[in-house]
């Protein structure tokens, strides 16, 4: 076997057998416990590697398929291993525009993706080869939108779509046109809102990719809790943030005294100076 060659402490291979009524399925899991790039590079590479006839995807999503939600796996960060390496060779970039919202945080929300111009009815390319998971749309978010499992184990959501060119389920390639630029759903303007996610949890795109060159940064990527998911912090800060609406006679004292707080934390919150003159229906963060 192939481990037995290179140091067989590096991967565990659970194999657990499921028996059904009608056939016995076996299912395999592989933990990572310990990896070096090397080791991997090498798994990728041996095609005779039994480990490696299936996609790494089936492995790490354990057999969980569902065009119900874009993230029904629910994962804390917590519980992910400290570091993943992923194949990111063979990338197509969706889209060749320029960047015009990066991933994020916004006034009152967080940019879990990359905008990138577009005109309506330009193509938009899967990035890596994979499968249908998602088609659907939401009118007041995402519009028309794909979300496509890669066989590497990441996930990849295209939005504001103005057509869909694939069905549900369909295996695609990395480079394969999969859908229409639009400008549906919740958007200011014709563009491709692109998301990069594993195990449902979002990366930010800029991280894996050159989009100046339309190139991976590296062939393989390293997923760490630390530098992959370091936004999080911030998110459940944001989420925690409460907004009030300025009423007239407002000041900032009078503000901070009705919630419990000071004028200085107004100020830093929504980066303004005490001076600042506040006008009726203005949102303030106070929390």
């Amino acid at each position: 076997m192939y481990f037995a060659r290179h140091k067989i402490f590096f991967i565990t291979l659970l194999i657990i057998s499921l028996t059904s009524t009608s056939a016995q399925q076996t299912v395999r899991k592989i933990v990572v416990q310990r990896d070096t790039l090397n080791i991997y590079q090498e798994m990728l590479n041996d095609r005779s590697d039994d480990l490696m006839e299936n996609h790494p995807a089936d492995d790490i999503y354990n057999n969980i398929w569902t065009a119900d939600r874009l993230n029904p796996y629910k994962i804390p960060i917590d519980s992910l291993p400290d570091s993943v390496y992923v194949d990111c060779s063979g990338y197509v970039v969706p889209v060749p525009g320029v960047i015009t919202s990066n991933f994020g945080p916004r006034r009152y929300r967080y940019h879990y993706g990359t905008d990138i111009k577009l005109n309506t009815g330009d193509s938009v390319r899967n990035s890596f080869d994979g499968k249908i998971r998602i088609i659907d749309y939401e009118a007041r978010g995402y519009g028309h939108y794909i979300v496509v499992r890669h066989d590497n184990g990441l996930e990849s959501v295209y939005a504001h779509l103005s057509k869909v060119l694939v069905n549900l389920d369909q295996v695609v390639k990395a480079g394969e046109v999969i859908a229409l630029g639009g400008n549906t759903g919740r958007s200011t303007g014709p563009h491709l809102h692109y998301e990069i996610r594993y195990l449902g949890n979002a990366i930010d795109p800029a991280s894996i990719v050159n989009f100046h060159t339309k190139e991976p940064h590296k062939n393989i990527y390293l997923i760490t809790k630390k530098k992959s998911f370091y936004y999080q912090r911030a998110v459940k800060a944001q989420q925690a943030a409460r907004y009030y609406t300025v009423r007239k006679g407002d000041n900032l004292g009078k503000i901070a005294a009705r919630h419990g707080t000071s004028v200085n934390t107004l100020c830093r919150l929504n980066g303004i100076k005490s001076s600042h003159t506040i006008r009726p229906g203005q949102k303030l963060r106070v929390r």
